[in-house]
This record gives C-alpha cells, sequence and structure tokens, in this order.
C-alpha cells in the first residue's frame, strides 16, 4: 500500500473503531451523538493506530488533529466551494506532492551559485533541473553559463506557468510540460534534481540506466540511500545546503 493510502486508511479505521461502537450505544439510549467528545476519541484513536503502526511523527501529529480539526472547521459553516476551490489550487501547484511525494522546494540564491561553479566548464553543456518548480535554479545558471543549454522539467500547472514566463527572457532555457520519471536524461550531461527522500532510489536507477558513462548527478538535500557520492558539496546559505554529486 502506498504512504498516503496507508495514512487514510489509519484514519478511516480510526473513524469506524470509534463510531461503531458509539452509534449502537447511542442509538438504543435514544442520545444524540455527543460530536465533540467522539472526534476527540477518534484523534486519540488515530495517533494510537499510527503508533502501533509506526508511522513518522510528523503523521502521528497530523493523525491526532485530523478529526478535531475538521470538526472545528465545519462548525464554522464555510461554503463547500471555498474548499474545492482550495483544493483546486493546491493541485495545480503541488502536484507533485500528490501523485509522488514530492513537495515543491525552491532552491536559493547561494546553490545556484555554487552549482554554477560544480558544472563542468565545457562548452555545449546540457542540465536538466527535474521538478524545476518555478526555475529558482535555471535562471541564475543559464544568466552565469551562456555557452550552455538549459531544460527544466515540471508537471505542476500553475507552477510550470510561471516558470515559463519567468524564463522568456533566458533564451538558453528550455521549459518542458511533463513527468520527470517520462524523461529521456540521455541527452543531459548533467542532472539536478531538489525532491523528496522518497524518489531517490528509483530516481538513480533512472540515471544508472539513462545517463552517459561521464555524467554529473546532483541532489540537493537528499542523498541516494545506499550509495556514496563522489563528492559533498556544502552551501554556505542559512539551512547549511549540501549537494550530494554522483558520477555516472
Amino acid at each position: 500500500m502506498s504512504p498516503p493510502l496507508r495514512q487514510l486508511a489509519l484514519q478511516f479505521a480510526a473513524v469506524m473503531a470509534v463510531l461503531s461502537l458509539a452509534w449502537p450505544y447511542f442509538g438504543i439510549n435514544g442520545e444524540a451523538l455527543p460530536w465533540p467528545e467522539l472526534v476527540a476519541a477518534i484523534g486519540i484513536t488515530a495517533l494510537l493506530l499510527a503508533t502501533l503502526t509506526r508511522q513518522p511523527w510528523w503523521w502521528r501529529l497530523i493523525h491526532a488533529a485530523f478529526a478535531p480539526l475538521a470538526w472545528a472547521v465545519a462548525l464554522l459553516e464555510i461554503d463547500p466551494g471555498w474548499f474545492l476551490l482550495a483544493a483546486l489550487t493546491l493541485m495545480l501547484v503541488y502536484r507533485g506532492a500528490l501523485s509522488g511525494q514530492i513537495p515543491l522546494y525552491l532552491s536559493n540564491r547561494q546553490t545556484a551559485q555554487t552549482l554554477a561553479e560544480l558544472l563542468p566548464k565545457s562548452a555545449g553543456l546540457r542540465c536538466v533541473d527535474l521538478g524545476a518548480g518555478l526555475g529558482s535554479m535555471l535562471r541564475p545558471l543559464a544568466t552565469a553559463r551562456p555557452d550552455a543549454r538549459f531544460v527544466g522539467v515540471e508537471n505542476a500547472p500553475l507552477t510550470w506557468l510561471g516558470g515559463k514566463l519567468l524564463a522568456l527572457r533566458h533564451v538558453n532555457c528550455e521549459w518542458r510540460w511533463g513527468d520527470l520519471w517520462q524523461t529521456d536524461l540521455h541527452e543531459f550531461d548533467v542532472v539536478y534534481a531538489f525532491l523528496s527522500p522518497v524518489p531517490m532510489t528509483a530516481l538513480w536507477n533512472k540515471v544508472e540506466k539513462e545517463m552517459k558513462p561521464g555524467g554529473l548527478f546532483i541532489s540537493n538535500s537528499f542523498p541516494v540511500p545506499d550509495i556514496e557520492p563522489s563528492e559533498i558539496v556544502e552551501v554556505d546559505d542559512e539551512r547549511q545546503t549540501q549537494l550530494y554529486c554522483y558520477r555516472r
């Protein structure tokens, strides 16, 4: 079961466990369901299930708070259309988080400067940013290396559109709409990614299969599990960013 479905199943199990006991009890006694107490019980039960199944600590907090927060929001009597609009907006911006557990991370200028120094000096260099977001990495690189060609791949509609518009003034920067898993890496000398821990093993398998020998794969912040990087470069920024470099 995928992680999102697993968490949904745990929350559903907590709801069913509490309501299957509450409905018969209060129904027999002809009493209305005490929803404030029930949602608190659901939160406690979900926390217990998440703990027993050894979920990460942040998921335990989400499980504990979800039902009480949902009840509190319901009391506000907000028109459901606003929730639909918010959900659609989030999907258009954070599609990667929903489909592949890849949040939207924006690379800072210090990281872009460091990466520009890491790029091979050969003319005609081709570099791709998988999950390019708004182009916060590619645009500074395109300015620093006018002799190179940069490609950004993004599949969140609003994020892609924003990145496309921002990249228009960079003639050596190409913006592509598409899935990073469907992108052929054979044409690139450097592959850069700032994703999450979840896809790193699969992405490395793709790099090994498709990149030409001598190619350079750089992962911002997230190393490839069980693979020793050729080099780890520390960026002098507030979050102490690390760039994990792997030679193909």
